[in-house]
């Protein structure tokens, strides 16, 4: 019998229980979700300004939808990361707050510097330069234009 526990129908953990023990849940073992992949969808205040943004980071479209000939929602992809990306259509209020609370962390094999020139040059202002971590990485912070503060980082070289 599984198990899934989670807010908002998101799996946390799984409980794995073999039937046959009965109602020992004593023998209950925890086994954690193993995911690959993550792909967050942003809630953005202008998806054309979010798009041009994340190009400038490197991402590329990988599909689109749209409806009457209006741009619905972007599916964008870098490497193996992928996100989503939809306008606010203000049915819950204009002027939310994006992103309080939340951060994107991209981890990429790139050179990071060359990744922060490369959107510099594309327009995209950086939050704070490049630079080496206390954990062995080098990284640099951007804010989407909506307000979702992300980190683009090299992977860690402390073991």
């Amino acid at each position: 019998m599984l198990f899934l526990y989670g807010e908002d129908n998101v799996a946390q953990h799984a409980w794995f229980c073999d039937t046959s023990w009965g109602d020992n849940m004593a023998n209950a073992h925890i086994q954690t979700l193993r995911g690959k992949s993550i792909m967050p969808s942003l809630t953005v205040n202008n998806l054309a300004d979010s798009q041009k943004f994340f190009e400038g980071l490197g991402f590329e479209i990988e599909d689109k939808w749209e409806q009457d000939g209006k741009l619905l929602g972007l599916m964008l992809k870098a490497g193996d990361c992928r996100l989503g990306l939809s306008e606010d259509d203000g049915k819950k209020g204009h002027g939310r707050m994006k992103g309080v609370g939340m951060s994107l962390y991209i981890e990429a094999d790139d050179d990071i510097d060359q990744v922060a020139a490369k959107a510099k040059a594309a327009g995209v202002t950086l939050k704070s330069e490049p630079a080496d971590t206390e954990w062995g990485s080098r990284a640099f912070e951007v804010m989407e234009p909506s307000g979702f503060a992300i980190t683009i980082t090299s992977p860690s070289r402390k073991a």
